[in-house]
C-alpha cells in the first residue's frame, strides 16, 4: 500500500490529522481495531480498488467519503441506555452529520458516507462509482478485522 500512501496522505492532509477526526482514535470498531484504523483501512482499500481496477473513480470523493464514513464520534458498544441499539442503520446519518459540521464536504462524499452500510440501509442505495467502492472496501475490511484482529 505504500505506493499510494503519498497520494491518499495529500488528498485527507486537513481530514486525517484534525483534532475530531483523532478523535477517532478512542472508539473501538471491530475487535480491538479503532474506529479511525478502520476508516484509514477502507480508505487505502479504496483507494487500492480504483487504481487497480481502473475505474477512474474521483479520488477527493473517494478518500473523503472513505475517512469519514464511519465518523459518528461515540462507542456503539456502549448502549446500556438503548441509545446505540441501531447503530447499524442509523450511523451513516450521524457520521454524514458530523463530517458536515466539521468540513467542508461536497454532496458528492456525504453521499458515500450516507450509503456505505446498503443493504442493511436498504433507502440508501450507492448511486456513483465512489460510494460504490467505498460499499464493498468497509464489507471487506470489516470481515477482516472481525475474523482475524481479536
Amino acid at each position: 500500500m505504500k505506493k499510494y500512501e503519498k497520494e491518499i496522505e495529500e488528498i485527507l492532509d486537513e481530514i486525517k490529522y484534525n483534532e475530531r477526526t483523532l478523535d477517532m482514535k478512542n472508539f473501538i470498531q471491530h475487535g480491538k481495531i479503532s474506529t479511525y484504523d478502520h476508516c484509514e483501512s477502507v480508505t487505502n482499500l479504496s483507494y487500492k480498488i480504483n487504481k487497480k481496477l481502473h475505474l477512474r473513480a474521483n479520488e477527493d470523493t473517494l478518500c473523503k467519503g472513505a475517512m469519514l464514513h464511519d465518523f459518528y464520534l461515540y462507542d456503539w458498544h456502549n448502549y446500556d441506555d438503548g441509545s446505540h441499539k441501531l447503530h447499524g442503520f442509523s450511523h451513516p446519518k450521524k457520521a454524514s452529520v458530523n463530517a458536515k459540521k466539521y468540513f467542508e464536504v461536497s454532496r458528492e462524499v456525504e453521499h458515500v458516507i450516507s450509503s456505505h452500510m446498503w443493504p442493511l440501509t436498504f433507502r440508501s442505495f450507492p448511486k456513483s462509482r465512489e460510494a460504490w467502492i467505498v460499499c464493498i472496501a468497509d464489507k471487506c475490511v470489516a470481515i477482516r478485522e472481525t475474523l482475524f484482529a481479536r
